[in-house]
């Protein structure tokens, strides 16, 4: 064999290596329900977001049913720039009032949700947009939240305007078009009891949504590695336990500690295991349920391995 034809067979070879090692994989998941969260950087890279689309239809070739739930911080932002409209953040979250919400209701159910459904089907799968309003999918509350004055040791109740936060899931669409071998693509808008619009963080959108449907794997995409340690390495798998330990010391903090907190309460419900992952990685998501040691942090009990 030339040397070019010797490193064909061993691409070649790798390939088949790669796809008898995700066999036990295939078999373990097919027909369970994966909730994964798309957002990041990757929902900025057009080569990324093409790879997620195919990723997500390979997922649902091989018998699982993934349920993508979506953010858009950095399309909202650019939006209400070009309109004008001011915008201020607490604690992470953006203060949405009634003209903000409605263009955040444009932009997450519109633009943004159209786009993703658009490249699902591009590459052969059947997509199907929708938001939590849709089929009275979330119902939301005002999202409370407290902040004590460092110098008064006051608590006063910070007002987020229309941020809300899932009061109840009503899954039963969601199932149907799972069952008709539709992929659902829901973007994180609720209803509120008296008709209000409620913008919900996408990650706690997908962990509610997990723990309706009893998914067996809650998967959300990030800008970092996954959890990392006091020096800087990527913690590849945790109990609950441990993470709240991780949590209580300090080890987890920022803007991870609501990722985790959501992650175990998905893991309270019928969810088998939380998975952070980096959605820089190209095919992150095969990497992670595919292989025997994965690329994020796992967080599961220790009965789930990697293919639990």
């Amino acid at each position: 064999m030339t040397a070019p034809d010797t490193l064909l067979m061993e691409q070649r070879l790798l390939t088949a290596t790669t796809l008898s090692e995700a066999l036990p994989y295939m078999r373990r998941f097919n027909g369970k329900t994966f909730v994964i969260k798309f957002g990041g950087a990757a929902m900025g890279d057009d080569h990324l977001a093409l790879q997620f689309a195919r990723d997500v239809v390979l997922l649902k070739q091989v018998g699982i049913n993934p349920v993508v739930v979506h953010g858009g911080g950095p399309q909202i932002g650019r939006m209400l720039e070009r309109l004008k409209i001011q915008s201020s953040f607490i604690d992470g979250l953006r203060v949405t009032d009634k003209a903000t919400v409605e263009i955040v209701e444009m932009v997450l159910a519109g633009s943004i949700n159209k786009q993703i459904v658009m490249a699902i089907n591009a590459i052969g799968g059947t997509a199907v947009g929708m938001s939590g309003k849709d089929a009275n999918l979330i119902r939301a509350r005002r999202l409370r939240r407290t902040k004590r004055d460092p110098d008064s040791n006051i608590e006063r109740v910070l007002d987020l305007g229309f941020v809300g936060e899932p009061e109840a899931v009503a899954p039963e669409v969601v199932v149907a078009l799972a069952r008709a071998g539709i992929i659902p693509v829901i973007a994180p808008i609720g209803f509120g009891s008296g008709g209000e619009t409620y913008n919900i963080n996408a990650d706690t959108a997908a962990g509610a949504i997990a723990s309706a449907l009893g998914a067996s794997k809650l998967l959300m995409l990030t800008d970092v590695a996954g959890v990392l340690d006091r020096a800087g390495a990527l913690i590849t798998r945790l109990t609950p336990e441990e993470a709240r330990a991780r949590l209580a010391d300090g080890t987890i903090s920022g803007g991870m500690v609501p990722k985790i907190e959501t992650c175990l309460d998905a893991i309270q419900g019928a969810t088998e295991a939380a998975h952070i992952l980096d959605g820089r990685i190209a095919h992150v998501l095969l990497l992670e349920i595919f292989t025997e040691h994965g690329v994020g942090t796992m967080i599961a009990d220790d009965r789930f391995g990697r293919a639990g």
